[in-house]
């Protein structure tokens, strides 16, 4: 941990400069309280970094929130171990691509029967908010247990005990970056009404108690919801799928679903405040959580240990020190089939920036956080499903 300033404290180890300097413009917003929480995965984003946690007094950043409102995790540990599994894991891939659609803008052709009662708590949670998500996407139901690209993916995974593990990465899909864009459109539209100056444009907020705020919350609560029981609908997909390709039923042993993009109220240091965890997951002591890796590499099943400094959070992943861009330019498919030596996947150089050179060493993200999160278990990849 180094404490940078008052306003700011950096657990990550490797920080490049523009993203240190992006977080301490954020830190010296006049509402952060009482200071901003910099995760080991930390690195540039959109307005505020990813891999921060943003604790503020009557207002909220929509863009410190992230456009995948609700982005998180969930695995589902089960009863096999990788000795039971049969040896053509490449059926299981490709059973699990055509159950789930795959990519940005792939949606479900039609509402599965699974999605019936989820969907319909959405539309109730809707209701009771005020506000018709269509206006936003006409095909959110469709949306409901579909993937997207870029560092979404699903994975079949073992542990150190070679327990089989099934564990995927996703959020509120096109419906909820809809939601984010146009509430990050709002308050850069009330920044400009009210002449407020600000480091980045997309650092505008909303203040509590005005309509534009409460519109926010209500849409960015449902965004979250959505993205939560969208992970759920996926993953009874995932279990159906490698149900049928292992021969047997799946028996849970254990399922942990969470966001680590997302705001909700909280109490730090005396006050009650708004925690945006952007890149970010809760780790109050006791809590269940999930930090993955890159593909190619180890992910981690976690535990808070409950850090009061750390606003009681740890980090979400590896976090990138390439951009898109400039992984494409710097590695080649060659290096990403090398990296991905040993497990099932499929090749091809849409994956090229999402090749694991292209973000940090996650065992040093997890050393960082040592004092944030204890690791239960340390997971190794058997199977890699991404969206192109």
């Amino acid at each position: 941990m180094e404490t940078i300033n008052s306003r700011l404290i950096n657990w990550a180890s490797i920080l490049d400069d523009k993203t240190r300097e992006q977080a301490l413009a954020t830190s010296r917003l006049p509402f952060i309280y009482p200071h901003l929480a910099l995760m080991p995965d930390a690195h540039l984003g959109k307005g505020a970094t990813v891999g921060s946690v943003i604790p503020t007094l009557g207002a909220i950043i929509p863009a410190a929130v992230g456009v995948d409102i609700g982005c998180g995790m969930i695995a589902v540990r089960t009863q096999y171990s990788v000795n039971d599994l049969p040896r053509d894991r490449k059926r299981l891939r490709e059973a699990i691509e055509r159950a789930i659609p795959l990519s940005a803008g792939h949606n479900n052709r039609s509402v599965a029967i699974t999605a019936v009662p989820r969907i319909g708590e959405l539309k109730r949670l809707a209701e009771k908010a005020g506000f018709n998500p269509a206006q936003y996407t006409g095909k959110w139901e469709l949306q409901l247990g579909s993937l997207g690209s870029g560092n979404h993916f699903i994975e079949v995974c073992a542990d150190e005990t070679d327990a089989v593990w099934l564990f995927l990465h996703s959020g509120s899909r096109g419906v909820g970056n809809r939601i984010a864009q146009h509430h990050i459109k709002v308050a850069q539209g009330v920044a400009r009404q009210k002449r407020v100056t600000l480091p980045d444009p997309d650092l505008a907020y909303l203040e509590e108690g005005t309509p534009e705020f409460t519109r926010y919350i209500k849409e960015l609560r449902w965004a979250q919801h959505f993205a939560l029981l969208n992970r759920e609908e996926m993953m009874d997909r995932v279990v159906r799928q490698f149900s049928e390709w292992v021969g047997g039923s799946v028996k849970e042993r254990e399922r942990i679903n969470c966001h680590h993009n997302f705001t909700q109220q909280e109490t730090h240091y005396g006050k009650s405040v708004w925690v945006s965890r952007k890149g970010a997951i809760r780790a109050e002591a006791g809590d269940p959580g999930l930090i993955p890796g890159s593909m190619g590499t180890a992910s981690y099943v976690v535990e808070g240990l409950g850090n009061a400094v750390s606003l009681n959070s740890s980090p979400h992943g590896a976090g990138r020190e390439y951009s898109r861009t400039a992984a494409r330019k710097t590695f080649s498919l060659e290096e990403l089939k090398a990296a991905m030596h040993g497990i099932e996947f499929r090749a091809t150089e849409a994956f090229i920036d999402e090749i694991p050179a292209a973000y940090k060493p996650i065992d040093v993200v997890m050393r960082d956080a040592e004092d944030l999160v204890k690791v239960r278990h340390r997971l190794r990849q058997l199977v890699n499903v991404k969206g192109d």
